[in-house]
């Protein structure tokens, strides 16, 4: 085998896992067990063993001796700090953009929000995260802060990078931000200021942040950093 089949073997074994981790298919503690991925991919272990070294590099997984690679949870510290920010970019252009939101935007927001709502009784969390950012994306889409929308999407591609959903770490937070999800539009279409839209969506970006820390069985925040907001 050429040196550039082995590659794009690694390649392919290496894209498969990190996907299926990032999309929450293998779960934190997730047993990988090279002999049947290796057969899934119609390859030998090589590649597969050499894929896992890659998403061990990459903080993905964790390699014991004599117990093998197993899925690693969240960076606690990595992912506060992450969402902390977000909430706080992400929060600054929903509040700047809510006067310059048409009635064709609030009824999408809707749509989407009624769509997250529908799927509650059969959670599907990557869904749901698709729809949790397609739902925001129509709130600060308006903002007229250029530079301020290009740092709420860095925030979003980089908890995308963590994890693509978390909500198979917190499923109980689907309905209840679906719920916040109402509040803050109820803000939006009675008008209020834009300070107060902007302390909501920071509640609501940070409620689901320290629900994932305490579902890792740590939460980092000193309990007088903590936000104020839903929890």
């Amino acid at each position: 085998m050429t040196a550039a089949g082995t590659a794009s073997k690694v390649d392919l074994a290496h894209d498969l896992i990190r996907r299926r981790i990032l999309d929450g298919a293998y779960t934190p503690g997730y047993r990988l067990v090279l002999g049947p991925l290796a057969k899934e991919l119609g390859v030998s272990t090589v590649p597969v063993r050499e894929a896992v070294r890659r998403l061990e590099a990459e903080g993905l997984v964790l390699v014991v001796r004599n117990v093998g690679a197993t899925v690693r949870g969240l960076d606690p510290v990595e992912y506060r700090w992450t969402v902390e920010t977000l909430g706080i970019v992400e929060a600054a252009a929903t509040g700047l953009a809510a006067a310059h939101l048409r009635r064709a935007d609030l009824v999408e927001a809707r749509r989407v929000n009624d769509a997250m709502r529908d799927g509650l009784d059969d959670l599907d969390p990557l869904r749901h995260t698709r729809l949790n950012q397609q739902f925001h994306r129509v709130l600060t889409a308006p903002c007229p802060n250029p530079h301020l929308l290009d740092l709420v999407e860095r925030g979003w591609t980089r908890v995308s990078a963590l994890r693509s959903t978390v909500f198979s770490f917190v499923p109980e937070r689907a309905a209840e931000s679906v719920r916040e999800h109402d509040a803050l539009l109820h803000l939006v279409e009675r008008g209020a200021p834009a300070a107060d839209i902007d302390a909501a969506a920071r509640a609501h970006r940070w409620a689901t942040l320290h629900a994932v820390l305490r579902s890792q069985s740590t939460d980092p925040a000193p309990a007088g950093d903590r936000p104020e907001g839903p929890a």
